[in-house]
């Protein structure tokens, strides 16, 4: 199952938001755009994109985490 899609439509209708973080989340950030060769605003919406996959994933009673393919999960993400 595919959760998060670049051929997605975008709403034409945006918001700018401000965010504060620290230094250090900043630079995580720019590193993670440079990853995915496109800005920090994808990043934000992707990130977005797979919290709330997870949490309505979890409402289900589906446990979220890593696993090998074919594999059982090997690292359970909590805290949704």
């Amino acid at each position: 199952m595919t959760i998060l899609s670049s051929d997605k439509p975008r709403s034409k209708t945006t918001v700018r938001v401000n965010v504060e973080m620290s230094e250090e989340l900043n630079a995580k950030l720019d590193a993670l755009a440079d990853k995915a060769h496109g800005s920090k605003s994808d990043v934000l919406r992707r990130a977005l994109a797979l919290y709330d996959a997870a949490v309505k994933a979890h409402e289900r009673g589906l446990k979220v985490g890593f696993a090998e393919e074919g594999q059982e999960l090997k690292t359970e993400v909590i805290g949704f």
